[in-house]
């Protein structure tokens, strides 16, 4: 799995990073680790900080970046545990929903070439859809969500 691009760059995950202090980062490891150094520097962690300077230098990319870590489910976490702290009912809902209508085109419209486009394309929505009701239910506005966050910057 690839490197945090806040921690490339040797920053926290925190979403009141400035510009300037992505920057300020920036300048510390590149100065660090440039490949033209005397020592020979450190080609492989300049790369690494080339690439998150680049994600993390607008508000944008570290938004971005900060989703994509709360997205990042746990390792070693199994897909029971998944559904037990997610919303199965939710999800076997959705499954029954594509099979009903799937079959329920097929009823209509008689087996044509066109149902098995039909029944991909239902199973898909399904599929697609079932990451949302596998992981745990997202937390509301209010101290439970900052509790969250909290709870993140004191484990990296």
């Amino acid at each position: 799995m690839p490197e945090s691009p806040f921690r490339a760059l040797g920053l926290a995950a925190d979403p009141g990073l400035t510009n300037d202090d992505v920057r300020a980062a920036w300048h510390r490891v590149a100065a660090a680790t440039h490949p033209d150094r005397a020592d020979g520097g450190d080609p492989a962690a300049f790369s690494a900080a080339a690439a998150a300077y680049s994600d993390l230098r607008t508000p944008f990319g570290r938004g971005e970046a900060l989703a994509g870590q709360a997205r990042r489910p746990a390792s070693g976490r199994r897909w029971s545990g998944r559904l037990r702290g997610g919303r199965p009912g939710r999800l076997a809902a959705r499954a029954a929903a594509g099979a009903a209508v799937s079959v329920l085109a097929v009823i209509i419209a008689g087996w044509q070439p066109a149902s098995v486009a039909l029944i991909v394309g239902a199973a898909t929505w399904v599929l697609r859809g079932a990451r949302r009701y596998l992981g745990a239910a997202p937390a509301g506005p209010g101290p439970a969500s900052s509790a969250t966050a909290s709870d993140a910057r004191e484990r990296q």
